[in-house]
């Protein structure tokens, strides 16, 4: 199914909603554009299996652009709105490009990028235009309204945020199923777990470039539903927007549940969300007391996925499930899970090490064969690893400790900081935190917290005071060697909106102001 058959047959169902203006796209209109822009990227001389590029905000146009690529079988890669310029000309070089999609909210990097992506020949800009770009409205706005023959499915291929070094491109096999026939997210996922349906109405409060919300508000399209999307997450915003249009399904990431929970009670009782059937949850570690007062505030409808943009498994919790193994992300229903040390052996139940993917479709990282190579096992088995570590339970339920990239070893012991983060983002104090490891000439390494506060610490007395209150509070929980040292205060952590924290910038700086590298 695809959002045509749809405009067939329920031409002025909404297809999609902006949150905040309330401005409706019908399945007509969305199709219409789609197929128009399909014409457009066509006579540019893109074929299927060819690659596009595209970077904006959640502009309402944005998934009629993602479908128009879709409907002339393209391989699209919707880049970050919050890239640099010179990740953003990376990325479009990197994927092979041959045509570009931006807004007027990038003008200015736009205009920064145009000399450094030369192989891009079709470059359209909505809502507005600057030298070296078409205006998208005029060009497609006077294609044709005929569809393309003999259509396929394109697919995307989506880069990594980065949060350990430069994105990379995750490749999989470009299939020429007709159009409309592609698996997407597979009916096992959507269907039968999280219940998609004809009619659902799907809150979407996360940045459409990013592979969960892409394909998700894609899946809505393909069974008929309504997506409602915000242009960005505010908590209240949020639950007002889940009452207001009646919302079904969502999908959310730990911060989002985090930053409700600590609403005033007044506010969050304000608003009617019973209508939510489904919430989904995955992309970052969501701390188990966190995890305890959702369900018991919205039900048990949050279900739980540990998965990856490189679809090489797939593990589901259910709210049942998680009560009955507080912590776990749950257990797999796609490839069978192994826990392996450096070496490749696997783990005894209980143990530590990084979680593997057996029996599962291969990927690759977009020329990067050393990249692709460190995600394999070591001992050739083909299984296929994200970088996280974690352990099962004796019934075979997944715990993620960290990614590998982030384990800190202060005097040989290997500490996960994931553990500390936990515990310390639940402190009425706290806003958001990081933790990782600093330079240390005794240990090599000490743990190190920068810290989000509700309010900003006006004098370096009430800083130190407040260091004191929140080492002390996280020694309450864990061992003293799993919780920092010290703690930095900062108005702001660099935290992706999909979820994702870079803590590598934060990591970078700190090694740097030390004189070292990592």
């Amino acid at each position: 199914m695809y959002p045509g058959v749809h405009a067939e047959t329920h031409p002025n169902r909404p297809a999609v909603i902006l949150a905040e203006t309330g401005e409706i796209i019908t399945y007509a209109q969305l199709h219409e554009g789609a197929v128009r822009l399909s014409n457009v990227l066509r006579a540019a001389g893109l074929q299927p299996g060819d690659h596009i590029a595209l970077c904006m905000e959640n502009h309402p146009r944005y998934l009629e652009v993602i479908w128009g690529c879709h409907y002339a079988g393209l391989v699209y890669t919707a880049c970050s709105s919050r890239l640099t310029s010179a990740e953003l000309t990376y990325i479009i070089n990197d994927c092979a490009a041959k045509a570009y999609i931006t807004s007027k909210y990038k003008a200015d990097q736009a205009l920064e990028i145009a000399n450094g992506i030369p192989n891009v020949g079709l470059r359209l800009m909505l809502s507005g235009t600057v030298d070296g770009y078409d205006s998208y409205e005029t060009v497609v706005n006077s294609a044709s309204t005929t569809p393309l023959e003999n259509m396929v499915d394109g697919t995307d291929m989506l880069y990594s945020s980065g949060t350990t070094g430069m994105p990379k491109g995750v490749a999989r096999a470009f299939a020429t199923t007709p159009l409309g026939t592609s698996a997407g997210l597979g009916v096992a996922v959507t269907d039968f777990l999280f219940k998609f349906r004809d009619g659902m109405v799907y809150l979407s409060p996360a940045p459409l470039y990013h592979a969960a919300p892409l394909r998700f508000n894609m899946s809505v399209h393909v069974k008929g539903g309504t997506t409602v999307v915000m242009e960005h997450f505010d908590a209240e915003n949020y639950i007002a927007f889940a009452d207001k249009y009646k919302a079904t399904h969502t999908q959310l990431v730990p911060t989002m549940f985090i930053r409700m929970l600590k609403l005033d009670p007044a506010v969050r009782t304000k608003y009617d969300i019973s209508s939510l059937e489904v919430a989904i949850h995955a992309a970052a570690p969501c701390p188990a007391e966190t995890k305890k007062a959702m369900i018991e505030w919205w039900g048990p409808i949050i279900h739980e996925y540990y998965a990856g943009t490189e679809g090489n498994g797939f593990v589901y919790c259910n709210s049942e499930m998680w009560l009955a193994h507080p912590g776990t992300v749950g257990t797999a229903i796609q490839g069978v899970v192994h826990i392996c040390d450096d070496e490749g052996n696997e783990m005894p139940n209980g143990e530590s090490g990084t979680v593997y993917f057996e029996g599962t479709a291969q990927f690759e990282y977009h020329n990067d064969p050393e990249k692709t190579k460190s995600s394999r096992d070591p001992k050739g088995r083909g299984w296929t690893t994200l970088g996280d570590v974690g352990y099962l339970d004796a019934d075979n339920f997944l715990y993620l400790t960290d990614r590998k990239a982030f384990m800190i070893i202060s005097g040989g012991v290997n500490i996960y900081p994931q553990e500390s983060e936990n515990v310390l983002v639940n402190h009425p104090a706290v806003v958001d935190v990081a933790v990782f490891g600093v330079p240390n000439e005794d240990f090599g390494e000490e743990v190190k917290g920068v810290v989000q506060p509700v309010s900003m610490p006006a004098t370096p007395e009430e800083a130190a005071a407040l260091e004191k209150e929140l080492i002390a509070y996280c020694r309450s929980q864990l061992a003293d060697v799993k919780c920092p040292r010290s703690i930095d205060f900062r108005p702001e952590l660099p935290r992706h909106p999909t979820g994702k924290l870079y803590k590598r910038l934060l990591k970078d700086e700190y090694w740097k102001a030390a004189g070292r590298s990592i």
